[in-house]
């Protein structure tokens, strides 16, 4: 037990300790004698240099030599990091200003759909008709596929686990359905197989998408109907010699186009030179170009321009296949009001799809537009009701990119994020005409990290090393595992937001965003990591202690 002198002394020196402003009177209370360098008698107090602007500056050091380089200094950049428990800004360069996001307009995204819809939320898929199966096993009138935005009518495995794995053929589901029906003994379906995708009004392509993205898997067409990513697949074939025909062959079949092939076969060895042209609206994909003899068949994945009309196809064929006799035809009905009048339709087959946690962080790791197009839908349409429209009453079933983009934005304002720090054209980033801050993305990172839906928020983000996009980047640094960010890539534009796991304990909120960068943009990904790399080691260490014994 001290004397009376002793504690007298150790109280004076936890005194001085918190008038230095070193730490609080509850952690001052909460150290044992010692701990801050007050021990025994004849020991003398001595305060420690106050590291954490030396620290600040030597980051900032290293963010001016990376961002100065040749090719960095020839864009613009955006940076803000936040230390996550206190808000404590570390560093900010341009933190205010507009810049195009890319990818990361996921985050906000698919923060509105976890908070709108909950981690648990599910799709369903129906099929449907309007007269229930006779006796004999038929069905008067049309059947109808009924889509209500479920990402994942494919054959994808469940849940994510580092790598996207696949079980079965692309149109699984589908067949899964056309399987329903002949368990209840269907064998004639006297009508049409409709692909209903009025669930979402038809807006195919978000304002700032460019031609070039509508051709490509990753600019697919937006739809309530999603098979297999609204994609098919066409490979190309060479022969065993030079001048031999290229085989072309598109899976699944589909009528939304035909191909052009006017590919040849070259000289084995010789480089691979492929085009590939579609005019928008245009049925003909013409493919140009030469494949080396004897090489490897190359497989191009193409979008669909009308994905209900190619899923109510998909799903004729595999009725058919199984032996139920169609009357009609296949064909798409986008338009709500169609069967206004109509009796109630009878649901004869359901999809559910998995929680949207598990979407989620699919959706995040991998960065799928089209995926992130149908959440940013479905969300806004179940927020709709409930949120008040600032002029005149908003039709909840007949929404507008514009309607999509104010109700998410009053989602927003309630995150704490300022006004006009977000412009949102579409819901992945794929649009040039998305604009935000790096201060708008990092106060949601800080709203959603206090929300009970933040574990499956988190959990989809890419971890540096690992998996997603950053499953090759900052593999042998010290920030290898600790930074769990969100990529956005577009020509001329790179940017990184998440979070930086420090090994000190420390949580920091982080938005780096590069715009106006060369187009090859390599150069501003390596600039992304050094930045990554030098947030960890200069605000990971461990901080030195505010009171040493002096020996």
């Amino acid at each position: 037990m001290p004397n009376r002198l002793e504690e007298g002394r150790v109280k004076l020196c936890l005194g001085l300790v918190i008038l230095a402003g070193l730490v609080s009177v509850a952690e001052a209370q909460s150290h044992r004698k010692g701990a801050l360098g007050c021990g025994a008698p004849g020991e003398e107090l001595r305060r420690a240099p106050d590291e954490s602007e030396a620290v600040k500056e030597k980051f900032a050091t290293r963010v001016a030599a990376i961002l100065s380089a040749e090719q960095p200094a020839k864009g613009e950049w955006g940076v803000l990091i936040v230390e996550a428990k206190s808000g404590q800004v570390l560093f900010e360069q341009n933190a205010d200003k507009y810049f195009v996001p890319a990818s990361n307009m996921k985050l906000f995204t698919t923060a509105f759909a976890l908070a709108t819809l909950g981690p648990e939320y599910r799709f369903r898929t129906t099929l449907e008709a309007q007269n229930a199966v006779s006796p004999e096993g038929k069905i008067e009138g049309s059947l109808y596929l009924v889509g209500r935005g479920d990402p994942n009518l494919s054959n994808r495995k469940f849940p994510f686990d580092g790598k996207e794995e696949f079980d079965g053929a692309p149109e699984k589901v589908i067949a899964e359905l056309a399987d329903q029906l002949v368990a209840s003994r269907v064998k004639e379906i006297t009508g049409d197989i409709v692909g209903d995708d009025s669930y979402f009004p038809r807006e195919r392509y978000p304002s700032g998408w460019e031609i070039d993205d509508m051709v490509w898997e990753y600019g697919a067409a937006v739809s309530a109907i999603i098979v297999d990513d609204n994609t098919v697949a066409l490979t190309l074939t060479p022969g065993e010699d030079a001048r031999a025909a290229v085989q072309a062959e598109v899976a699944p079949v589909t009528t939304d186009f035909r191909v052009n092939n006017l590919v040849t076969t070259s000289a084995a060895g010789v480089k691979p030179e492929l085009m590939l042209k579609r005019e928008p609206g245009s049925n003909t994909v013409t493919v140009l170009g030469t494949l080396p003899a004897k090489s490897k068949p190359r497989k191009l994945v193409l979008a669909v321009q009308e994905p209900a009309l190619h899923a109510a196809a998909m799903l004729k064929r595999a009725l058919e296949d199984r032996g139920i006799k169609v009357g009609g035809t296949a064909r798409a009905q986008s338009d709500a009001t169609a069967d206004k009048g109509a009796q109630e339709r009878i649901v004869l087959a359901t999809h559910t799809s998995v929680p949207l946690a598990d979407e989620v962080k699919l959706l995040n790791k991998i960065s799928q537009n089209l995926h992130t197009e149908s959440l940013l839908r479905t969300a806004a349409k179940e927020a709709c009701p409930h949120t008040k429209s600032e002029s005149e009453p908003r039709d909840c079933s007949a929404l507008t990119s514009e309607d999509y983009a104010a109700i998410a934005a009053k989602f927003y304002r309630d995150a704490g994020i300022a006004a006009g720090d977000v412009e949102q054209s579409d819901g992945s980033g794929l649009s040039r005409h998305d604009l935000a801050t790096p201060r708008a993305f990092v106060a949601l990172l800080e709203y959603a990290a206090k929300q009970d839906w933040f574990p499956a928020f988190y959990d989809s983000l890419p971890v540096a090393g690992l998996d997603g996009t950053l499953e090759d980047r900052l593999k042998n640094s010290n920030a290898a595992m600790r930074v769990h960010a969100k990529s956005g890539s577009l020509e001329h534009v790179r940017t990184r937001s998440g979070y930086a796991e420090l090994p000190n304990g420390r949580r920091l909120v982080f938005s780096f965003m590069s715009n106006n960068m060369d187009s090859k943009g390599h150069e501003a990904t390596d600039a992304l990591d050094r930045l990554s790399t030098a947030m960890v080691e200069e605000f990971g260490a461990e901080p030195a202690g505010c009171c040493k014994r002096k020996e």
